[in-house]
């Protein structure tokens, strides 16, 4: 019988997560009302709050193991892989795009919802921790590609520049009927040299040798 309670309010707590996921994707984490939620999950209100205490424990236990995912992935690429830093840097790049792109549903959820500055030390809730943690970790990758001190004002410049990048190729492709393998295959080369560019410009500013 403890089974049985067990497995249907894991059921329950899978469905208000999904109920929520789909609202948030498709009105707006601001538009979407605890009740909303409840109907869509086929439950009362309340039995929501058995399982979470607002709205925003909702958007975190959305959210939080996808971008725990991606962190494990960047910190692979930075402490592991064998590479120059400007490699590890275009890797931890197409990382980003890929991971967006396959949750490309989700994107404002994960990256825009509630969000605060990159560079508060010790943001309020742990999914803007989170944020920030893998906004650091670009902020690391790009400061071994520089050769940049990492209290440089430069630094939180031209992270904060080559993060746009970043989202603005995410943006142009959000709503792509085009496979994702396909856009990435088919785009590589340019995203490749759209970081190379960036970089040159970064490192031309800096009045850092290029050849």
């Amino acid at each position: 019988m403890t089974k049985k309670i067990e497995l249907r309010s894991e059921e329950t707590k899978r469905s208000i997560l999904a109920a929520s996921s789909k609202l948030f994707t498709e009105k707006g984490f601001s538009a979407v009302s605890i009740r909303e939620i409840a109907k869509q999950a086929g439950c009362s209100h309340t039995t929501i709050y058995i399982y979470f205490k607002d709205k925003e424990a909702l958007l975190h236990a959305i959210s939080m193991p996808l971008l725990e995912e991606l962190k494990q992935k960047f910190q692979h690429i930075l402490n592991h892989l064998e590479q120059p830093s400007e490699a590890k840097l275009y890797e931890i790049s197409i990382e980003f795009i890929h991971f967006c792109l396959i949750h490309q549903s989700m994107y404002k959820i994960l990256f825009q919802t509630q969000t605060t500055r990159v560079d508060e030390k010790e943001p309020e809730s742990n999914l803007n921790k989170l944020r920030n943690e893998l906004f650091e970790l670009l902020m690391q990758s790009l400061q071994k590609s520089l050769g940049l001190k990492t209290e440089s004002e430069e630094l939180l410049e031209y992270t904060r520049i080559y993060y746009y990048t970043l989202q603005g190729i995410v943006t142009t492709y959000s709503f792509s009927n085009e496979p994702l393998n396909q856009i990435m295959k088919r785009l590589n080369t340019t995203f490749e040299s759209a970081f190379e560019v960036l970089l040159l410009g970064f490192k031309q500013k800096l009045n850092i040798g290029v050849d």
